[in-house]
């Protein structure tokens, strides 16, 4: 089956502007926000958030305008307003290191507490949070069985049926007219699913980087993330750096 239509096969246009498909059998929708909703859980997926990546590069002297945590977490807030879901998870790399809780300001803090009320808050272990918060409210997770899924946040080599993952933070770039766009994206397969990073500084791997080799039986198809709208792009479609 080519690309185009495994594309026709497996994707649907959702009403939220998102893209509804089953990954190992499991439904699922990607949001144009870059999260992901599992409507029979009534769960929210975010990957890569990396709260206080802007203060990590200050301390550096890299000077970033410390406003990321705030612009994630408004962007996080209106995902959790719209579909009100009844488990929330953090799919690792939270927090950009191991001291960016304690550089949290207390109302982020604050905001971030808040999210768990009324639900369940998953913590997922990433490389760049092993420990995960000590303050925060929520459960900490190496990895979640949901279903036919394991949610984790970072893929394991070689093909993993119903693996959704993190951390390799895909984007998509188009080449046409004479110009370049690049978006954050998802990436899958059908079988497996990658989430592009939620965090506002968060940057962007090419779906086309050797990193990705091996871990689709196919090329991937990408669901890029618009304005209003998620936009499946097949494997053809896409340029490399």
């Amino acid at each position: 089956m080519n690309a185009q239509a495994l594309k026709e096969r497996l994707f649907a246009t959702s009403p939220c502007g998102g893209v509804a498909m089953a990954i190992n059998g499991h439904p699922v929708v990607m949001r144009h926000s870059g999260a992901l909703w599992l409507p029979v859980e009534r769960m929210l997926v975010v990957a890569d958030l990396h709260f206080e990546k802007g203060s990590a590069y200050a301390a550096r002297g890299q000077l970033l305008p410390p406003y990321d945590t705030g612009e994630t977490l408004t962007r996080l807030e209106a995902e959790v307003a719209s579909v009100s879901p009844a488990t929330l998870v953090f799919l690792g790399d939270s927090f950009h290191d191991g001291q960016a809780e304690d550089r949290l300001s207390l109302s982020y803090a604050d905001r971030i507490a808040a999210l768990a009320t009324g639900r369940t808050l998953i913590w997922a272990v990433g490389n760049h949070d092993a420990d995960g918060p000590r303050a925060l409210p929520g459960e900490l997770a190496d990895e979640l069985t949901v279903g036919t899924l394991i949610l984790r946040h970072e893929p394991e080599p070689g093909q993993q049926p119903g693996e959704v993952a993190g951390h390799l933070h895909p984007c998509a770039r188009l080449v046409g007219r004479g110009r370049a766009v690049r978006r954050r994206c998802f990436a899958t397969d059908g079988e497996r699913l990658i989430l592009p990073a939620f965090g506002a500084y968060a940057g962007g791997l090419n779906l086309r980087d050797r990193a990705y080799a091996g871990l689709f039986a196919r090329p991937p198809l990408a669901v890029a993330l618009g304005k209003d709208r998620a936009h499946p792009l097949s494997w053809a479609m896409l340029g490399g750096d």
